[in-house]
């Protein structure tokens, strides 16, 4: 982990009804490296937003996972970027339902074309898809991220001490 995004806790996800089977201790949960291998790799991130009157919108859109954040696009008149504009409160989903990594927060962006964050990015994104983004990008570094590869078996939830200002 970074100094921007320290890991604070390893815990399992709370779910009111016992049914579910999650076990009580940590043991068994997923290392922090399974997500980041996910989140290396997937080449397309599921964004959910809220309008502002509080309809859900989710949308699949490209990023790359770099330092401990997830960076990825979004042209300023699409639906989903005029919700984070208003709203920066975000979910964002990998596409797999059995091999699930969710990463909760809120986003900040990346306007100016000298940003020192923005070779490493471009780097990344030409290497995934061949082309470079430039700005502007959405920036989230999570608050919670949850992960699990046998519900309820390895249901793991990492908080995060995020001290940053989006």
């Amino acid at each position: 982990m970074t100094d921007a995004n320290k890991q604070v806790a390893v815990s399992r996800p709370y779910i009111a009804h016992k049914e579910y089977g999650v076990p009580e201790t940590i043991k068994g949960t997923l290392p922090w490296s399974h997500a980041v291998e996910r989140l290396e790799k997937s080449r397309n991130y599921w964004i959910g937003t809220a309008q502002s009157d509080g309809k859900p919108h989710t949308m699949p859109t490209w990023g790359v996972w770099v330092d401990d954040t997830l960076y990825f696009g979004g042209g300023p008149q699409t639906r989903w970027s005029r919700n984070l504009a208003e709203n920066p409160r975000v979910a964002v989903h990998l596409e797999s339902g059995d091999d699930v990594v969710i990463l909760e927060g809120v986003v900040g962006r990346i306007e100016d074309p000298a940003d020192p964050r923005l070779t490493r990015i471009d780097d990344a994104y030409e290497a995934k898809y061949k082309m470079r983004h430039g700005i502007p990008l959405w920036v989230l570094r999570p608050q919670v991220v949850f992960a699990w590869t046998k519900f309820p078996d390895t249901m793991t939830r990492w908080k995060f001490d995020v001290t940053w200002s989006p």
